[in-house]
């Protein structure tokens, strides 16, 4: 786990570094991952699958996260919640790819989503 001031653990960051990613597409992965993490702490403490969780849900979650909790004001709670809330998106689609729910996917196949994106936009 990450201590409570990283968003990530450094072996997160590491695979998300090694990626072939620009900043901007490493900085989405880095937000993917964190919030697939927090998705499936959502998930196991409500007894819903990801895909039914609702975003009041996910922004409870969020109010109570310790890495959220100290200097960290509301407002960017706020922000912080509508980014893990369209993070579904990027990796429901991540999950189709790797033929798997969400529950079920690794950071690898996260990163491994956000590269074939990537090479695809450069096509």
């Amino acid at each position: 786990m990450p201590s409570p001031t990283e968003f990530l653990t450094p072996e997160e960051s590491a695979e998300v570094d090694k990626a072939l990613l620009t900043s901007k597409d490493k900085f989405a992965a880095r937000v993917a991952i964190y919030s697939l993490r927090s998705l499936k702490k959502i998930s196991h403490a409500s007894g819903n699958a990801i895909a039914d969780l609702n975003p009041d849900q996910i922004e409870d979650w969020i109010y109570q996260d310790e890495s959220l909790q100290g200097a960290i004001d509301d407002e960017f709670k706020r922000f912080f919640t509508q980014l893990v809330i369209s993070s579904n998106k990027p990796l429901t689609l991540a999950a189709l790819d790797a033929e798997t729910k969400i529950e079920h996917l690794t950071v690898p196949q996260v990163v491994s989503w956000f590269e074939k994106g990537a090479k695809a936009r450069l096509n």
